[in-house]
């Protein structure tokens, strides 16, 4: 049975429903077979992303759908290569063409890319993009701590989102403090660690206790602590168990054993040097 999967409301009063369905590294054929599915069991929300080539295959499931665009969130990013400002522009036009649509409700920076030193003319993109309509929210993802404080003291528009790792063992607790107290959402990718984590006995031992599977009880872990998940999955069975995770809770000490178990790996990139 698909339960109704709750909102977050964004900074600029935009609602983005808190579960969605990431699709890293799913070709662009399979993209339209996986959307369809996820959308038929009731996701409402999609991450794609310039550089995953799979927008066009996304937009065919959207499109095929006969949902209502309104009820739907589409997430894409803009890839390292097309950072700057006239870049930006051309890039968005691309991913709206892939898509085959005429606004996305969120676009976010894929990386800073400290670096290349474009982040900020980026941003004003960004924000032309917003002011047009063409996006109903603008967010930033794997961005620091020292890149936001930058990036707030350049621009108008404060990011809706940070889209960052956080999974079990990278907790990110400083990181996700400070977009607390920013108003700015909190994103997990690989909000299960790529399934890193789910053999862990911990996991295994609160999930029994629950009737749940390890998977779930991390994604419950992360909503209980405010934040948007997209879990990636090709699998039809996983998609109904990563979306039946509204009819439990984790009391205190589940929570507490699973924040225990942050070492700080990361799996992707440090942000700092990527880019």
């Amino acid at each position: 049975m698909t339960r109704l999967v709750p909102e977050v409301t964004l900074n600029n009063g935009v609602k983005m429903p808190q579960l969605g369905l990431g699709v890293f590294q799913v070709p662009n054929d399979t993209a339209a077979d996986i959307v369809a599915r996820a959308l038929e069991v009731g996701y409402r929300a999609v991450d794609t992303a310039a550089a995953y080539r799979n927008e066009k295959g996304t937009g065919q499931a959207i499109a095929a759908s006969g949902i209502p665009r309104e009820k739907l969130f589409v997430t894409t990013k803009l890839w390292n290569d097309n950072q700057g400002y006239d870049s930006t522009m051309r890039a968005f036009d691309t991913s709206l063409a892939q898509l085959g649509l005429e606004y996305v409700d969120l676009y976010l920076i894929h990386w800073p890319c400290p670096k290349q030193d474009k982040y900020l003319d980026t941003w004003k993109a960004f924000e032309r993009i917003y002011a047009d309509g063409r996006a109903r929210a603008i967010g930033v993802s794997n961005f620091e701590i020292a890149h936001l404080e930058r990036l707030a003291e350049a621009s108008e528009i404060t990011p809706a989102v940070n889209q960052i790792e956080l999974h079990p063992r990278l907790p990110q607790r400083e990181l996700s403090g400070y977009l607390d107290g920013q108003g700015i959402a909190c994103e997990a990718w690989s909000p299960l660690g790529q399934g890193t984590v789910l053999d862990d006995p911990v996991l295994k031992t609160i999930a029994e206790k629950h009737g749940k599977t390890p998977a779930q009880v991390v994604l419950r872990w992360h909503l209980d602590a405010d934040r948007i998940v997209i879990p990636k999955t090709v699998t039809p069975a996983r998609l109904k168990e990563n979306l039946d995770v509204f009819d439990f809770i984790l009391d205190r000490d589940d929570r507490a054993a699973i924040s225990a178990l942050g070492s700080g790996d990361r799996i992707g990139p440090n942000p700092n040097d990527f880019g």
